[in-house]
């Protein structure tokens, strides 16, 4: 095995089942040391010893790499990858329709790593696409992506095109719904993105009344593709910024909100994320029965992170969710069909 391989599979396993950040970190920034070092040196370090005198390259990660370079299967490795079962019962069916993510974050944001390594990683776990869904200016708490970073980060999307080929990275957004409804990007910028995702962040406690007018405002402005985690809820902490009680959802009229999604085919998001599982079951079936289309996405923010599929599969299949009105079972060629329809044509 590929020592560099053997490193980043034990961190993609290790995020894969919830491990710290700390951890998973070790042996990515051991796998980045080693891309960066020169063959002859990793050689004599190997048969001297001291692949620990380099920085970033510890006790744990030294041994998976002298193991891997042996010529067998590292001993953590082959722990985690006998541990890796079923994340969750059910939703297997669907799961195997999946064919892409449409909301994920880099390090460009609040991600943790960059933009080519999710997308490999995509790749890896048989995706056909990804869209890089970072967040919009106004979320500082986020590293929300000003303008400028936001071109920048549309060039390296361009430029990974065609070592990519054929999956399919699309740019995209999180972009923040204001108070008052607005999105919290300009026009002609939403304009060049392939997807939309709009979520609110802040100010989840406001009136029922208020929330709803805020959710009808963004789903109404003909520039959203899908309503992120729609009633904010954390069921357990998340990111490092909720404390382990959770945070209760968002108050809103559900018949409105998703009958506004149906009229303006705004597809419902089912968060994936373990400390979200947003919507709960009640709305989702709601959801279901006002007719909506759904996005089955894993809200990823570290490589390991685009396996949790499976969790939101569990309740989307429990909850009656139909395969063909999830987006995400989609090619990507009828996603972007389905994303163009709310931009202006190219002048």
């Amino acid at each position: 095995m590929d020592p560099v391989q053997a490193l980043r599979r034990t961190a993609f396993l290790l995020e894969r089942e919830r491990a710290s950040s700390y951890r998973v970190q070790a042996f990515r920034g051991a796998a980045a040391v080693l891309l960066a070092l020169d063959p002859d040196e990793f050689d004599a370090r190997l048969a001297a010893g001291t692949l620990t005198d380099l920085k970033g390259i510890g006790k744990s990660s030294a041994e998976v790499v002298t193991q891997a370079a042996a010529g067998r299967t590292p001993d953590r490795l082959a722990a985690l990858e006998e541990a890796a079962g079923p994340l969750v019962e059910g939703g297997q069916e669907l799961r195997a329709q999946l064919r892409g993510d449409l909301h994920a974050h880099t390090d460009a944001s609040d991600g943790g790593s960059p933009l080519a390594e999710m997308a490999f990683t995509a790749a890896e776990l048989g995706h056909e696409y990804l869209a890089v869904t970072d967040h919009s200016e106004g979320l500082k708490v986020a590293n929300g992506l000003t303008r400028e970073r936001r071109e920048r980060q549309l060039a390296q999307i361009a430029a990974l095109a065609a070592p990519l080929a054929p999956f399919r990275l699309l740019s995209g957004i999180e972009v923040d719904i204001d108070r008052d409804g607005t999105l919290d990007c300009p026009p002609d910028l939403l304009a060049r993105l392939d997807v939309v995702v709009a979520s609110v962040h802040s100010a989840l406690r406001m009136p029922r009344a208020a929330m709803t007018r805020r959710l009808l405002t963004a789903i109404g402005s003909g520039r959203v593709d899908v309503l992120g985690h729609c009633t904010g809820r954390m069921v357990a902490g998340g990111h490092g910024r909720v404390g382990p009680g959770g945070r209760p959802p968002s108050e809103f009229d559900a018949d409105a909100v998703f009958a506004a999604c149906v009229e303006f085919d705004v597809a419902v998001e089912i968060n994936a994320r373990p400390e979200r599982l947003d919507p709960p079951r009640a709305l989702l079936r709601q959801a279901v029965e006002a007719g909506c289309l759904f996005t089955l996405s894993t809200d990823a923010h570290a490589p390991g992170q685009l396996d949790w599929q499976p969790y939101g599969c569990a309740r989307a299949q429990e909850c009656g969710v139909p395969a063909e009105r999830v987006v995400t079972t989609w090619p990507a060629e009828q996603v972007l069909e389905w994303t163009r329809r709310r931009r202006p044509a190219p002048a």
